[in-house]
């Protein structure tokens, strides 16, 4: 039987640039609790924010939305963190996560979000739906 969390947070935060600042300190704090190394925190940190920054740049296509955050923290360490959006949604997931696959005809992106995302985690999920959004399951045990 799975134990449920010891603490939990959620956040929702506009779809803005400024606030993926946020959600990086907000989340770092939270986990901050369970003691994780300078190392850990910059993990988390991370992938955080290229999490959120793939909400704001890419799921509403510049138009205003939202940002879902939870995430839980266990007994024994480890840091579940989900991000989601309800913006237009990722057509191959598998593709996306592809490094330096990008859908950026600007260049101002290199492709790399989901790569640092599962560099910095020790397990991470992404679940899209066209035109419903994403879901970031991101996991991380800390304190080790």
């Amino acid at each position: 039987m799975k134990k449920p969390p010891v603490n939990e947070i959620k956040l929702v935060l506009p779809a803005i640039p400024e606030n993926e600042s946020v959600a990086r300190g907000c989340i770092s704090q939270f986990a901050s609790k369970a003691d994780p190394t300078v190392t850990e925190l910059a993990d988390i940190r991370c992938a955080v924010s290229e999490a959120v920054t793939n909400c704001v740049v890419h799921a509403y296509k510049n138009e205003k939305g939202s940002v879902y955050i939870n995430a839980r923290l266990y007994g024994d360490g480890r840091l579940t963190v989900r991000i989601a959006d309800r913006g237009c949604g990722i057509p191959d997931v598998e593709l996306a996560m592809t490094p330096l696959y990008t859908t950026d005809s600007g260049g101002e992106r290199s492709g790399m979000g989901f790569a640092i995302m599962q560099t910095f985690c020790d397990r991470i999920k992404v679940r899209s739906t066209v035109g419903r959004g994403t879901v970031v399951f991101m996991e991380k045990r800390l304190g080790r």
